[in-house]
């Protein structure tokens, strides 16, 4: 069972999502706005956060980024907002999953399970070292920790889950169907671009875009050459 605070200031939407989540196991806490939600998450940080964008006393995206510089917590943004630009922006600010209003509520437990299970580790190698560019990447799913040359990185769940199977299945090249299918559970939407905005995030977190190759007309490939 996890402990899910869910963020959204229409009641129906909360009723319904509190009922789906509560029947699949999980225990929910719920917030009609952004007021009380930091001391909260002081106190008693939650396993997952869902989290509207639009609320009555803030924006999700501004609490959300100053939240993820302070520490990891899984988050899945819930909006009506569904231009593929704000889907990008909230992966951008390190989100886990963007689900656009009107959704379903079943569809959105399955959603949280997905991200869940890659938080941990579901889908990990239990060690592994790789070498590229002069560095040393150290993956140990053991103790779900990812390091540059001794470094640690800070990665969401999807961006851990995707740098592993790329690392496990180098030198093959994925295209971006793929790697939605193997990493995302086919849950997330087929924007392709979200497979870019995760990649994007990983490279800049690797310190070197060149440990995953584009490969045009083709997807992606892990640069990196197991010791």
């Amino acid at each position: 069972m996890a402990k899910i605070y869910l963020v959204e200031d229409n009641e129906n939407i909360r009723e319904a999502v509190r009922g789906y989540l509560e029947l699949d196991g999980h225990g929910v806490r719920e917030f009609e706005r952004l007021a009380g939600l930091w001391k909260a998450g002081e106190t008693d940080p939650p396993d997952l956060l869902l989290l509207d964008v639009m609320l009555p006393d803030g924006d999700g995206f501004l609490f959300a980024q100053r939240l993820l510089q302070k520490r990891r917590v899984p988050v899945i943004f819930l909006t009506a907002r569904a231009e593929e630009s704000d889907r990008i922006t909230g992966l951008e600010l390190g989100a886990d999953d963007y689900v656009v209003k009107p959704f379903s509520p079943k569809e959105l437990v399955l959603r949280v399970n997905a991200v869940l299970r890659r938080v941990q580790g579901g889908k990990t190698a239990e060690a592994g070292r790789y070498a590229f560019g002069g560095s040393i990447l150290e993956i140990d799913g053991g103790v779900h920790r990812i390091a540059m040359d001794g470094n640690p990185l800070s990665l969401t769940a999807a961006e851990w889950t995707i740098l592993v199977y790329l690392a496990e299945k180098s030198p093959q090249v994925f295209n971006r169907q793929q790697i939605l299918h193997a990493c995302l559970d086919s849950i997330a939407d087929g924007s392709e671009r979200t497979i870019d905005t995760h990649v994007k995030n990983i490279r800049s977190k690797l310190g070197n875009p060149d440990w995953i190759e584009t490969v045009r007309g083709f997807g992606y490939r892990f640069q990196g050459k197991p010791e």
